[in-house]
């Protein structure tokens, strides 16, 4: 029986380490792709306006899949269908590598997206059928949920040399080799979770392609919504399809028979609240971080792989804390664990209302150091909270709504938090010209001047945007408070 039980136990890890290099994958592409970005711009002849929609293109269609494969997950059977995802992952990256103008690149993004979002809610469900022990499935969730930084830090280092000594094409290459390998095992160790497969025809077209539309113009207005004008006629028709089709995907869903989103889950109090939690913490954690190296290139000059060096700290944190949390959790109850986490982050990223261009690397690594630490002890208990809470049969469906809650969350942290970065540079700068004095008629100087009031109008401004974020991630921490787990599912015996 022993020799029985530690090769399931290999088994596994086995199976951990298949969804992490596929989840790994997926994550690279998500960062490294926006390094090449000036090269595309340059090799096709385009504008950075033009360029940002391959960007926009991949977040749109990937906010969409989600929801529905964690939803065909359960239908049709999570392995085949993970399989075909990595593998259409790494056909659709060949066909990026080998596009010829924007178009052909923005349609192979969408196919990377469409693929790619297959991964998550599955990993969520695979790792949730393969570790029954509560203890032990914290522990691969917190293993899994390291990937998310690994992949923030390995995305400058292995895109900057690629680039410089190759071509952008090689950040789309990069994916075949270790797709490839992450193909090899998902045949051979993940095991297939769905014993009862219901098939395909119960599928909720309707409520997907509704869902979908409020999706699309939601995160469209989102990313476009500052440089459209928040109020202009193109916001404000998305605002009404967006509305419109939230409306009739919620009377819908409730008459299907297999909802793609089953709001039943809402009525489960920890579901509920975790998916608040994340969405509060996710708007503020990525409303303030997308920001640190537009700062360190922009004022303190960094290169890109600079920029990519300093969250190396951040990667090491999340990995090391993330560990520490989920051994945490098998004795502290995890709302706690993700409260006190999160109201830690939100202290060390009010220390960066005080950023200025005279900081040095240290000053910014140690920071993102101790933030990833507070963050990485909460996520993998907040996540695990919310999966254990449903059916097992229905864990994909859950953990598709979480991805979507956090997804969302970081569209519209980026989007309002670069309002409030324009909007507060606005008004420094004119309570900074209205309280100066420039004693000179020379232009030059006179110039000088103002380049300067701009540039201290535009850290202050920084800091006000890193206070919000701070502000956000303590109500973050409130709101962790509420996702309380039954007792029945709180067990301090945990296996390693």
């Amino acid at each position: 029986m022993q020799k029985t039980r530690k090769g399931f136990q290999k088994e596994q890890w086995l199976i951990l380490l298949t969804v992490v290099i596929a989840s790994f994958l997926g994550r690279l592409d998500g960062t490294i792709v926006n390094l090449a970005l000036p090269k595309i711009i340059s090799d096709f002849g385009i504008t950075v306006a033009q360029a940002s929609w391959i960007s926009t293109a991949y977040i749109i269609a990937n906010a969409i899949f989600v929801p529905i494969f964690g939803k065909l997950g359960d239908l049709v059977g999570r392995k085949p269908l993970y399989i075909f995802g990595i593998v259409g992952f790494i056909v659709s990256s060949a066909m990026a590598g080998l596009s010829f103008n924007l178009t052909s690149l923005i349609i192979f993004r969408i196919l990377q997206a469409i693929t790619v979002s297959i991964d998550y809610p599955l990993a969520l469900s695979i790792i949730a059928h393969t570790f029954k022990n509560r203890g032990q499935r914290a522990q691969a969730m917190g293993m899994w949920s390291g990937v998310f930084a690994a992949a923030a830090v390995f995305g400058p280092l292995i895109g900057g040399p690629l680039i410089d000594n190759f071509t952008w094409r090689s950040v789309f290459y990069i994916n075949l080799p270790i797709g490839i390998i992450g193909t090899i095992m998902a045949i051979k160790f993940i095991k297939e979770p769905v014993e009862n497969i219901k098939g395909i025809k119960n599928f909720d077209i309707a409520g997907s392609l509704l869902l979908g539309i409020m999706l699309g113009t939601l995160v469209l207005v989102l990313d476009q919504g500052q440089s459209w004008g928040w109020m202009s006629t193109k916001s404000i028709i998305s605002y009404f399809i967006s509305s419109a089709s939230l409306i009739a995907f919620l009377r819908i869903e409730s008459k299907q028979k297999e909802p793609v989103v089953d709001l039943k889950f809402f009525k489960i109090p920890t579901f509920s609240a975790a998916i608040v939690t994340s969405f509060i913490s996710f708007a503020g954690m990525f409303g303030g971080l997308f920001l640190i190296p537009i700062f360190s290139q922009t004022y303190l000059g960094y290169s890109v792989t600079e920029s990519g060096y300093v969250f190396v700290p951040m990667a090491i944190g999340i990995l090391i804390m993330a560990q520490v949390g989920a051994r945490l959790s098998a004795k502290i109850q995890s709302r706690f664990l993700t409260a006190g986490g999160m109201f830690f982050a939100a202290i060390v990223f009010f220390s960066f209302g005080s950023i200025d261009i005279r900081w040095s690397f240290t000053d910014i690594a140690i920071r993102l150091f101790l933030f990833a630490g507070g963050l990485g002890i909460g996520l993998a208990p907040l996540t695990n909270a919310a999966t254990s809470t449903v059916p097992i049969q229905e864990v994909g469906v859950a953990s598709s709504i979480l991805a979507l809650a956090r997804n969302i969350a970081g569209a519209f942290g980026v989007a309002i938090f670069a309002t409030i970065l324009s909007n507060s540079t606005t008004t420094n700068l004119m309570a900074i010209q209205s309280h100066s004095v420039i004693n000179s008629i020379d232009s030059a100087t006179i110039q000088r001047a103002k380049e300067l009031m701009f540039i201290k109008a535009s850290v202050l401004a920084y800091g006000t945007v890193f206070r919000t974020s701070a502000y956000l991630l303590a109500l973050g921490g409130i709101s962790a408070l509420f996702v309380k787990e039954s007792m029945s599912d709180f067990k301090t015996d945990i296996e390693f």
